[in-house]
């Protein structure tokens, strides 16, 4: 379904206000998203954590440090909604599984997804981060996360896919030190140079 560019507005006052999974969320609904036409820089990630939840600012935490670091950009710009959107593919706290947080509610994506992603027509790059993201934006039948984040450059410039910055993702990183070697400064050269050609 194809949005009109006038009311994102209202679709993302709905998609804010969504309680489709209250009945599976621990700490109660609570979408966090950022959204604005303009956008050129789509952050696609898994879902909220619980920190995040709390304050309702997308990755206001450790995660978000190390994203930002990896984008080579200020809290700022990171939080200006005209430069980026930050669509997760879950908009509420999942609550914890065995290890970490459990994956993003499944009814989130279906429901809101396509209309949302409608409403950014100037995008010029989309971070796919984490095994839910990739699952659904770069569909790749027995791939893992590394096979296809090694594999970057068949998607550039336009997506990157990326591991999520979690600290929990601190023994993939020393495991695999040419993301951050070879990827993390080309990527961030192409973040400045989207976000200063305006």
């Amino acid at each position: 379904m194809t949005v009109k560019i006038p009311d994102w507005e209202q679709l993302l006052n709905d998609a804010r206000a969504c309680s489709l999974c209250a009945p599976h969320l621990p700490d109660g609904p609570r979408p966090v998203l950022q959204l604005h036409p303009r956008a050129r820089v789509l952050v696609a990630a898994q879902a909220p954590g619980r920190k995040v939840h709390a304050t309702g600012v997308p990755f206001n935490d450790p995660s978000g440090d190390r994203l930002r670091t990896w984008m080579g950009v200020s809290r700022e710009t990171f939080y200006d909604p005209e430069q980026i959107a930050i669509v997760p593919m879950g908009f509420c706290y999942p609550g914890k599984a065995r290890s970490g947080d459990a994956p993003p509610r499944p009814e989130c994506a279906p429901a809101w997804r396509a209309q949302l992603l409608a409403c950014l027509p100037n995008l010029e790059l989309s971070l796919i981060i984490g095994q839910y993201a990739l699952a659904y934006h770069l569909p790749q039948p027995k791939q893992s996360l590394t096979d296809t984040v090694r594999n970057w450059r068949a998607h550039w410039p336009h997506v990157v896919p990326m591991p999520h910055p979690s600290p929990r993702n601190n023994l993939w990183l020393r495991r695999n030190p040419w993301f951050e070697e070879e990827l993390v400064p080309v990527l961030q050269t192409r973040v400045q140079e989207i976000i200063h050609s305006t």
